[in-house]
């Protein structure tokens, strides 16, 4: 019989991790933290918007403007995304934090409100993500994109 020979993973090969079980995803329950934090987070960024930029890093964020508020967004985005494909979980945990401040001040700087955010979601709520991409592209037929396939 003869031998069986195995050939090295090709360099190109991507390493693919085992998915977290269905129980390790679930919503944490009883006394942890929950999503009401979102509320407050909200809460003390409105009420620090008009403090003074001294005093207050997201009076500061907001005191810069516009492209400053979302390159400050990008930034962390970009920092989230580096955690999540080096597999850092602890970091990106915090990368995630920032990445909800930062958008939570460029609601503020957009004259936004999460519920406006929270209702386009639950329209969305229980739609395939296929198939609402498909009906958004449809319905901006004529207007060019920015965005990337």
């Amino acid at each position: 019989m003869a031998k069986k020979i195995e050939k090295p993973a090709s360099p190109k090969t991507k390493k693919t991790r085992a998915a977290p079980t269905r129980a390790a995803m679930a919503p944490p329950s009883g006394a942890a933290p929950d999503g009401r934090i979102l509320d407050r987070l909200w809460g003390t960024i409105l009420t620090r918007a008009d403090a003074s930029p001294n005093e207050s890093h997201s009076a500061r964020l907001l005191s810069r403007g516009t492209e400053k508020v979302a390159q400050k967004f990008g930034e962390e985005a970009v920092e989230c995304v580096i955690e999540a494909v080096a597999g850092h979980k602890t970091a990106l945990i915090g990368e995630s934090a920032d990445v909800l401040y930062h958008l939570m001040v460029m609601w503020v700087n957009a004259g936004l409100r999460p519920d406006e955010v929270w209702t386009e979601l639950h329209r969305r709520e229980g739609m395939s993500g296929i198939a609402e991409k498909a009906a958004r592209k449809q319905s901006l037929t004529g207007f060019p994109t920015k965005k990337i396939p």
